[in-house]
């Protein structure tokens, strides 16, 4: 079997979707959001939602960007890993 290349991104690429996970807290969806706000100028927090996991231990928020290249997009994981508080950025 061949390995197969992931897709390629073309930018400026809107709907481009991030979501966040980490352990819920108070603060939290504002971390992202400040986050967010620093990285991306047009950044609407009308396409930001939220869900808790079934136990409540974790918080997935899944937000929608303008993603204008790979540098925005790898400054965002950094900062957002930075934090402490997220898990995962998918």
């Amino acid at each position: 079997m061949s390995k197969q290349e992931p897709p390629k991104i073309e930018f400026p690429c809107p709907d481009y979707s991030i979501k966040v996970i980490g352990r819920s807290g108070p603060g939290f969806q504002d971390l992202v959001v400040e986050i967010l706000q620093k990285h991306v100028a047009d950044f609407d927090q009308k396409t930001l939602s939220e869900n808790p996991s079934r136990n409540g231990k974790f918080i997935s928020v899944r937000v929608r960007i303008t993603a204008t290249g790979v540098n925005q997009l790898k400054a965002i994981h950094q900062d957002l890993m930075a934090t402490g508080r997220v898990q995962m950025v998918i």
